[in-house]
């Protein structure tokens, strides 16, 4: 299957970055490479993580001509600090799937079509979404529905599906959207029902979440002063992590309201350069309708 992938927001998000020659910059998620190559056209160096072999390879092919000012890693952009010996320039964050993982079969991201139950950017079947499942008690299961999911049928839901894999194990992506249909029905002028939960499942087995609270601190450390840490976003929930913590590093005291005198000691770490969120052009949305949830925000470091 041949690596297809339509970059969100390219020129927008590259122009944030303010990329200069020679300067070195980490794409955090290089899917189908759309942004390291606009980074690379300008002269930046490009150090660029994702989970799945296949962008990898897809990469190497692509940005052969780049390939002195590319380094390709196959690892969690949170593991970014092992290979990292410098401070940087500026950081780049596509939280959204890529198309290519959409459309590949195996991994079961999609509730169309009878795919393996998967779910990982790895492909590992370590915890992968036949495991959670499968295995997971009721209340684990309603909590990642309510959290990541903000699934408002999570107790049915939940309920069912303990319900049904003590008859027959839940194996691929058409059994679990059965079970959300006993529960859910379909409204042609709403969302797929089973859109939610494949969601938070998703969510689940890959840390996104917590991955994504981790590590923006700690590549805030990494920046220079004036470097952009530039972050699209694709769910509500990813957006909150990255607005809470824009407001945090973006003033000094952070003490609740009630206590007179600061004693935090927190200092401000950055300014927010776009107060409100970039969102894609009607004509990008138009010619890649998977675009029209983004938001793209823009932090620079003092």
């Amino acid at each position: 299957m041949e690596y297809k992938h339509i970059t969100v927001m390219k020129d927008e998000a590259v122009s944030a970055l303010n990329v200069k020659k020679g300067g070195i910059y980490i794409d955090c998620t290089l899917g189908g490479g759309g942004h390291s190559e606009e980074i690379l056209k300008k002269g930046g160096i490009v150090m660029a993580f994702d989970l799945d072999p296949e962008a990898i390879e897809n990469a190497k092919a692509k940005l052969k001509k780049y390939q002195k000012n590319l380094k390709l890693i196959n690892d969690n952009f949170k593991n970014f600090d092992k290979y990292l010996e410098e401070n940087v320039d500026g950081v780049l964050m596509d939280l959204g799937l890529s198309s290519y993982e959409l459309l590949d079969q195996k991994r079961g991201f999609s509730f169309k079509g009878n795919n393996p139950l998967n779910m990982s950017f790895s492909g590992s079947k370590e915890k992968d979404a036949e495991y959670i499942v499968n295995n997971y008690k009721e209340k684990d299961l309603v909590r990642i529905f309510q959290e990541y999911g903000e699934e408002e049928r999570s107790k049915s839901i939940a309920r069912e599906i303990v319900k049904e894999r003590k008859i027959k194990k839940i194996e691929t992506t058409e059994d679990l959207v059965n079970i959300i249909l006993k529960v859910k029905r379909f409204n042609r002028n709403k969302i797929h029902p089973a859109t939610k939960v494949f969601q938070a499942i998703r969510i689940e087995v890959n840390n996104e979440l917590k991955n994504l609270e981790e590590v923006l601190p700690k590549l805030l450390d990494r920046l220079k002063s004036k470097g952009r840490l530039v972050i699209i976003s694709f769910h509500s929930l990813e957006d909150r992590v990255v607005k809470e913590f824009s407001k945090k590093e973006s003033k000094d005291c952070i003490c609740p309201p009630e206590i007179p005198i600061c004693i935090c000691h927190h200092k401000k770490k950055i300014n927010i350069i776009n107060k409100k969120p970039i969102i894609p052009k009607d004509e990008e949305i138009k010619n890649n309708i998977r675009s029209r949830s983004s938001k793209l925000r823009i932090l620079e470091k003092i």
